[in-house]
């Protein structure tokens, strides 16, 4: 019966159905296969409703709220400065301080994509005005927004943690760690890129002299509620002071007020639309949340992730064997496959191997996470290519190029990641 369930769920996708209808419709193939079986429309129904009804899932949209707003109120642009005003004047400086940017962005946005936009959207022109390569800038953004899905607050650690019972604060903490990692070697690359391919020295100078005459102090009171944002968030979860889902509402209250009235690049006015696009952006991922949960009930009640716990252990001697196995696999799927259904599918049926081979639930999340983070930007279909390419204006085989040496630079922290966990699990 599993095999038929994945058989359906295949055709459906082959047939260019959504994700979240095409596991709906595999969910409820037993339950029409054989009347019998206990998982009919009714429970089907029922395990929809138990998935969105829970109070961590209410971080999702309002993480993605408070990083709607944010991006409308220019906060990119104003963390760029205070990056820029410390780096600008090294080598590859501009480009390390976008990454840095991308770093910080995504502690407030908790999404790649949104991330890769709002970033890119500010610093390309800006960079490809500098002299830069206006393709390598934008596999920048590309790649480096990315870390919004590993940098907490992140939703891929929020579903993950709601579809594998995972504590939320234990991920975020986990996720610190591996993307400051790899944010360090993303830089690392960029300062060899333009030592060998050079900078235009001068035009980079008088940036740097014009952001300078604005004096640091300036600078740093423009960036300091961008730069706070972050730290209020996480530092409430870390101090227990409040939970996940409590520090989304605060984002969203502290997104208004920055964004509104401090900055003043949002109008009251404008809220109102911003609080639709996020429902637009949130539905969809709550309806495969939804349908996901039943996916997952059902094959649990067919027994489906021991059997295949069983079936993996038996045939893969060693802890090594499995995680390289599991790293290939998610690599590629992550080319193909978006973050949230691949982390909602997955996660349940890989959690009993994991536990088989010794291995920590949450070290396994930030394995999945950074996985399905370079599908993001790897060519033909990473997402952030498509966003890039949308935002910069660069074509997306160009784009796709350029980050390939990015995604190298990538795989070797996920490496280090994946075989040394202390890189996750130090912090908890």
């Amino acid at each position: 019966m599993t095999a038929v369930m994945f058989i359906v769920f295949l055709v459906c996708l082959v047939l260019s159905f959504p994700v979240a209808i095409a596991m709906g419709i595999a969910a409820i193939t037993p339950g029409i296969v054989d009347p019998t079986f206990s998982a009919d429309v009714v429970y089907i129904i029922r395990a929809m409703v138990v998935g969105i009804d829970s109070t961590p899932i209410l971080a999702i949209p309002l993480f993605i709220l408070s990083g709607t707003i944010m991006a409308q109120g220019g906060i990119s642009g104003k963390l760029f400065d205070v990056f820029a005003y410390f780096l600008g004047k090294r080598t590859g400086g501009l480009p390390c301080a976008v990454i840095v940017t991308c770093l910080f962005y995504g502690a407030i946005s908790g999404s790649g994509p949104a991330t890769c936009a709002a970033v890119g959207a500010m610093t390309v022109p800006l960079l490809v005005s500098l002299g830069y390569e206006k393709s390598f800038c934008s596999a920048i953004v590309a790649t480096a927004g990315g870390l919004g899905l590993i940098i907490p607050p992140s939703i891929s650690f929020v579903n993950y943690a709601l579809v594998t019972g995972t504590s939320v604060t234990s991920l975020f903490t986990a996720g610190i760690l591996p993307g400051c990692l790899i944010a360090l070697f993303l830089m690392a690359y960029c300062y060899f890129y333009c030592r060998s391919h050079g900078e235009d020295k001068a035009k980079i100078a008088q940036n740097c002299a014009a952001l300078h005459s604005r004096s640091l102090g300036r600078v740093f009171k423009e960036g300091f509620w961008a730069l706070l944002s972050p730290v209020i968030i996480l530092g409430g979860i870390y101090s227990g002071i409040f939970s996940p889902t409590e520090a989304a509402c605060i984002s969203v209250v502290y997104a208004v007020i920055v964004s509104v009235w401090i900055y003043r690049s949002v109008s009251l006015k404008r809220l109102w639309s911003l609080i639709l696009e996020s429902v637009q952006s949130c539905a969809p991922l709550c309806a495969l949340l939804a349908l996901a949960t039943a996916f997952s009930r059902v094959l649990t009640m067919l027994n489906a992730p021991q059997a295949l716990a069983e079936f993996i252990s038996g045939s893969i001697a060693s802890k090594v064997s499995f995680l390289i196995l599991l790293n290939i696999a998610l690599l590629i799927l992550g080319m193909f496959i978006d973050g949230a259904p691949a982390i909602l599918i997955l996660s349940p049926l890989l959690m009993p191997i994991a536990a088989n081979y010794g291995i920590d639930p949450v070290h396994l999340g930030v394995i999945i996470v950074c996985n399905l983070t370079i599908g993001l930007a790897s060519p033909p279909f990473g997402l952030n290519l498509f966003v890039a390419s949308s935002t910069t204006g660069s074509p997306v085989m160009e784009i796709g190029k350029k980050v390939i040496p990015f995604i190298l630079m990538f795989l070797i922290a996920l490496i280090l990641i994946t075989f040394i966990p202390q890189i996750s699990l130090c912090l908890i």
